[in-house]
């Protein structure tokens, strides 16, 4: 792969990972101020019903939920702005071809080709 091609792609992971830093840190302010037990005027407050306390419990474990599927991401990011600078950025981990452009454009942390991923799903 081209320098320039991969400093646009590592510039593009950069941005994803700032965006991504910022919302797991949303997304952690939100659970702990969703299991402190406290209404949004900050001051304690009892549910008045069962349902409330699941839906409260749904909604912290949704939260938590995307914030690993989101630290994922993010690890997949650092691996590949790893590869960028060992200069091996766009070439598949487990053939060793090329990764298309057009993948590497719509998953930039992506370190499979389209058939080793379908593989991968597959098996």
């Amino acid at each position: 792969m081209k320098k320039a091609d991969m400093q646009t792609y590592q510039d593009r992971l950069l941005a994803l990972r700032a965006r991504l830093r910022g919302d797991v840190d949303h997304l952690a302010e939100s659970a702990l101020k969703s299991g402190n037990g406290s209404a949004s005027n900050g001051h304690p407050r009892m549910p008045i019903h069962m349902a409330d306390i699941g839906s409260e419990n749904y909604e912290q474990e949704f939260t938590l939920s995307l914030m690993a599927n989101e630290e994922s991401t993010l690890e997949a990011i650092e691996t590949s702005l790893q590869r960028i600078r060992d200069g091996i950025y766009g070439t598949c981990e487990q053939c060793q071809g090329k990764i298309n452009k057009s993948r590497l454009n719509a998953i930039p942390y992506t370190s499979l080709c389209i058939k080793c991923a379908e593989s991968q799903e597959r098996g």
